[in-house]
């Protein structure tokens, strides 16, 4: 039996809860049906984050300017972003989903994948189910979704990303042709735009030329990631919807940035509090992990992310840095970066450990030592000895 799965995405998310928000407080306009942005000046230097229908018809994108976008038009109206409203509202759909089943991966704040495979037998026809969320969510939550439905992640995705808003569209396996195949390359889900060029260079211009493009040729441009490219330009994605039904995931923490960062050594410094922050939870409740994830997002609002399975599993700080920054050099053709995040899956609470005769077991109880030491003086003396601290871990 084929997989069947559901990618759900809100349409235009914070834009949308930032008009109920002001709606349930008395706001007479949706701001839905207005020239309208959602950006914070203080936090993103006056950069549009979200905008309305309206607004984008006047050619406003994300990001751009605020305060050159006020003069241009005046009448522009501005709105901050409320993060913990947003939470509540992508918690609430979430909710109501996990309704029909645990088997849910949440992919960011506001979209989701659902293996319905096991439960069509309940739910019936994946097409009136879409329709029945959908309507659902509408009409309760007061906000829209696009769901895209195929045999394997990749393709849901691409197929909730086809024409929008308040819209179900399919991706089978047998319509990767009639469907996916005459778009442009950079349709292609993960294919950033250095990619693109590239791909445009070679003369590779649809998805259609990349999906029966000679591997060893592609290989020679971009490595191990041509088999990879070329599967998805086919529709192949054997990736499963990754789910806990206890809903123990793990432990992530994320930052959107004050400016975007196009350097490598400049994301990973952005990353080293967010580290500090996890490993120290981790310590808190006595656990430890063998998977470490980086989190990305880029001014597109791409979702990355990157993961590595490590043989012994830590709860140390140092250990999650080096790995962090493996992945991170990992990476290639990295637009501006402007979030970042890092996530700690599973999860143990006992320490097991294959030790070598060339390991240094000693060294593994010292660190061990120094992390348990430096947050008791982080708990004692608060967050302004980091300066100090650093310097003594490097002493």
């Amino acid at each position: 039996m084929e997989r069947i799965i559901l990618h759900i995405d809100v349409n235009n998310a914070f834009l949308s809860w930032t008009a109920i928000d002001l709606l349930r407080h008395g706001y007479n306009v949706d701001i839905r049906k207005e020239v309208a942005v959602i950006g914070s000046l203080d936090k993103r230097k006056g950069i549009v984050v979200a905008r309305s229908i309206p607004a984008k018809k006047l050619g406003i994108s994300v990001p751009q300017s605020i305060y050159k976008l006020k003069k241009k038009y005046p009448n522009l109206k501005v709105f901050p972003p409320n993060y913990k409203w947003y939470k509540y509202m992508s918690n609430k759909m979430f909710t109501y989903l996990k309704t029909f089943t645990d088997e849910i991966e949440i992919f960011s704040i506001d979209e989701c994948f659902i293996d319905y495979t096991s439960i069509k037998h309940i739910y019936g026809d994946e097409i009136e189910f879409a329709k029945k969320i959908s309507d659902y969510i509408k009409t309760n939550f007061r906000f829209t979704v696009n769901i895209g439905i195929a045999n394997n992640k990749l393709c849901a995705k691409m197929a909730s990303d086809f024409s929008k808003p308040d819209k179900i569209h399919t991706l089978y396996s047998y319509e990767v042709k009639e469907k996916m195949w005459p778009l442009k390359v950079e349709d292609l889900l993960w294919i950033g735009k250095k990619t693109s060029e590239k791909l445009h260079e070679l003369n590779i211009n649809t998805i259609n030329d990349l999906a029966h493009t000679d591997t060893y040729f592609l290989s020679k441009y971009f490595k191990n990631n041509a088999i990879k490219m070329i599967e998805s330009a086919n529709g192949i994605d054997n990736s499963k919807v990754e789910y806990n039904p206890r809903l123990e995931k793990g432990i992530s923490n994320e930052l959107t940035l004050i400016e975007d960062l196009t350097s490598k050594d400049d994301i990973y410094d952005s990353m080293l509090p967010i580290i500090d922050k996890v490993a120290l939870r981790l310590r808190k409740q006595g656990r430890y992990t063998n998977c470490i994830a980086i989190i990305l997002k880029d001014n597109k609002f791409r979702r990355i992310t990157h993961q590595k399975k490590i043989m012994n599993p830590t709860n140390s700080t140092e250990e999650i840095k080096k790995v962090v920054k493996e992945l991170l050099n990992e990476m290639d053709d990295l637009e501006p970066i402007r979030l970042v995040g890092i996530r700690l899956d599973n999860l143990s609470s006992n320490l097991y450990k294959q030790y070598s005769m060339f390991d240094k077991l000693e060294e593994d109880i010292n660190k061990e030592k120094l992390d348990k030491a430096l947050d008791q003086i982080k708990e004692k003396y608060g967050k302004d000895l980091k300066v100090k601290i650093d310097k003594f871990k490097n002493y």
